[in-house]
């Protein structure tokens, strides 16, 4: 059920039998204009090798970047990590599975002809996904969705996801929640109380899956109707409350 929560700052600390799922874009770090002009802020890796740490490896990414893309921007850490959505995903041990992609030579071709005829679209082709970028150009928001949802009529091998400034084509049948649920069936996540941060309606599976567990937390960030129990403002106010968590763990 989607609800609208009041703005806070402080959700519970979790405990040494955590399993944290964090989303990248909007979460750990600020959204940018162009997937590439994130910024990393400083302290962020060398906080998330100490959490890693202290909960016994059970952290994860789950984003809709690709895999090699947040090792890239998180170097040198590579954790366990879910990529576009779910289609790809690396496991503690560091074996990667990733479902098949489908023919996407269609999409991109409309993507790109939308784009060409207007300033602002941005076209990112993903390992198995096709996303079509419009914050440089939010008026375009309709025509992107209808540009995309036409491309892929009742093909029953894509989804179309609707994120914040964006309009995504992936594979059917993977989500962040189907991704975490994995997870939370291998070491060291199996048998933890699951955790997951996000700030996009693409991260609503995830915020189900973990509160169906015992002990289970989803937190919302930024503004918006949700599923999850709790909210945070922003990125600046998730690094904080990762800070006092990596402190209470610390002095736990």
């Amino acid at each position: 059920m989607l609800r609208s929560l009041q703005m806070q700052t402080t959700p519970p600390l979790p405990g040494r039998d955590a399993a944290l799922f964090l989303d990248f874009d909007g979460t750990l770090v600020a959204i940018a204009e162009t997937p590439e002009a994130v910024e990393v802020p400083a302290g962020l890796v060398p906080l998330l090798i100490e959490l890693h740490e202290l909960l016994g490896g059970a952290l994860a990414v789950v984003s809709g970047r690709p895999i090699d893309v947040l090792d890239r921007f998180l170097a040198p850490l590579r954790l366990p990590a879910a990529g576009e959505h779910g289609v790809q995903r690396r496991d503690a041990d560091g074996r990667m599975q990733e479902a098949a992609a489908p023919d996407l030579t269609g999409v991109l071709e409309a993507a790109n002809a939308l784009a060409s005829r207007h300033a602002g679209l941005l076209v990112e082709r993903k390992h198995a996904a096709v996303a079509l970028h419009y914050r440089m150009a939010p008026a375009l928001e309709q025509l992107c969705l209808d540009t995309m949802a036409e491309v892929i009529g009742t093909q029953p091998q894509f989804e179309l996801l609707h994120g914040k400034c964006v309009v995504e084509i992936k594979p059917a049948g993977v989500n962040k929640g189907i991704a975490i649920d994995a997870f939370l069936k291998e070491a060291p996540f199996e048998g933890r109380h699951p955790v997951f941060a996000g700030d996009d309606t693409t991260d609503e599976t995830g915020f189900a899956v973990v509160q169906s567990r015992p002990g289970g937390m989803g937190i919302k960030i930024g503004p918006g109707s949700t599923r999850a129990s709790q909210r945070l403002e922003g990125p600046q106010a998730v690094h904080a409350w990762l800070q006092s968590l990596r402190d209470a763990l610390v002095h736990s």
